[in-house]
């Protein structure tokens, strides 16, 4: 294996454990705080329900029915959330020894040998298998992605990947449905024209 070729694999698996890394703290973040924003939500509502009566409306206690149910969902990760962060934490290590890695094999000069360099990948890439949780929150994976290419340092690895917005960047659920609600909304505006029009234009 030359020198470029290893670059590109160490990276490769920067990318990879980065981004198990913030997805198993995604998980624990969710776990942690949703619950809270939940209650203090739901316990806003109610008030504002005691003189507002739009808050009163089925859809409104329909939506909050929702939430108690995601809330119980989310319980059943809370005995379990410190692993999480334990775990999340460990490949966040693993992920700065890859980069170490990447910067002494990028400065080692042309010809070096690199048995070593490629035995010390091989032993970060197995210990971080072995740090891994295979459940995850869901949803987990779209917040793991704005904590990895939005808050992450992300520069070395995509000297060797060329991370782009809408195929790496974004989560693929997450474009979906934007698209589709964007069209959906389109659809809708087509189909209601006048009476938006009427709207706009303050006529009767």
């Amino acid at each position: 294996m030359n020198q470029d070729a290893l670059l590109r694999l160490i990276a490769e698996t920067g990318y990879n454990v980065g981004y198990a890394a913030k997805k198993h703290l995604a998980t624990f973040d969710m776990v942690e705080k949703l619950p809270g924003w939940t209650g203090l939500i739901s316990l806003v509502v109610g008030i504002y329900a005691l003189f507002v009566p739009a808050f009163e409306e089925k859809q409104v206690a329909a939506a909050f029915i929702a939430i108690g149910v995601a809330s119980i969902y989310l319980n059943f990760y809370a005995a379990d959330k410190d692993k999480y962060h334990q775990a999340g934490s460990a490949l966040t290590g693993k992920l700065h020894e890859l980069r170490e890695l990447y910067q002494k094999v990028k400065s080692a000069s042309a010809g070096a040998n690199l048995d070593a360099f490629l035995a010390d990948h091989r032993r970060i890439q197995e210990e971080a298998l072995r740090l891994g949780i295979p459940k995850q929150l869901f949803l987990s994976d779209w917040y793991a992605h704005y904590k990895f290419f939005w808050q992450a340092q992300t520069g070395w690895m995509d000297e060797q990947l060329k991370f782009r917005l809408l195929r790496d960047k974004l989560p693929l659920g997450f474009t979906v449905l934007s698209i589709s609600g964007s069209l959906a909304a389109l659809v809708w505006l087509v189909s209601h024209f006048n009476a938006v029009l009427r709207i706009f234009s303050c006529q009767p």
